[in-house]
């Protein structure tokens, strides 16, 4: 009964921005419900394989271990008809070992671990044994025998370690991860 006075005496007016407001609210109230509904999980395998490829050129000379170094994702990885992987997310890699060739022919070395990959909700994928090897070439036999009848062929350095711009690598999925897609 004192609900029904209440409305009597508002407006016309007044009870339309009332009803709109609550309308407002529920249509609110099902968008978020149907965006909470609308996420699925997914379990990408263990032994997935991940395509990566490396943004920039990396030289074993310039840089230092533990630096990271940035690899993209190179096609969406489909799981169930859906997306888990997108093409392009960024992956990083930490540098374990970097050594610049030096003198008597020895080669340069460059390894790049990659042990796992964040997505945009930030969910992780680790990787097993998942690494970037890139050697130069050694030049000491070159050196050494050169060096027995010309000296200063000792100077011969190895080749230098480099990871070009665009080096693909597979990275292998290391245990089932169910993560949520939108």
């Amino acid at each position: 009964m004192y609900s029904i006075n209440i409305l009597m005496c508002l407006s016309l007016a007044q009870i339309f921005t009332i009803m709109k407001k609550i309308l407002s609210f529920l249509i609110c109230m099902a968008m978020t419900a149907s965006f909470a509904f609308a996420q699925k999980n997914v379990t990408i395998k263990a032994g997935t394989i991940v395509p990566l490829q490396s943004v920039k050129q990396v030289k074993a000379a310039d840089v230092n271990e533990g630096e990271t170094v940035d690899f993209r994702v190179i096609s969406d990885i489909v799981v169930d008809n859906s997306i888990a992987i997108p093409k392009g997310t960024l992956v990083k890699g930490v540098v374990n070992d970097a050594k610049k060739s030096s003198l008597a022919g020895t080669k340069g070395r460059l390894v790049i671990n990659i042990s796992n990959l964040v997505l945009p909700s930030g969910e992780q994928i680790y990787f097993s044994n998942t690494a970037a090897r890139l050697y130069g070439k050694n030049r000491t036999p070159l050196a050494v025998v050169t060096a027995l009848f010309v000296w200063p062929c000792i100077f011969i350095p190895g080749t230098k370690a480099v990871m070009p711009e665009g080096y693909e690598i597979q990275a292998v999925v290391a245990a089932n991860t169910e993560i949520k897609i939108n």
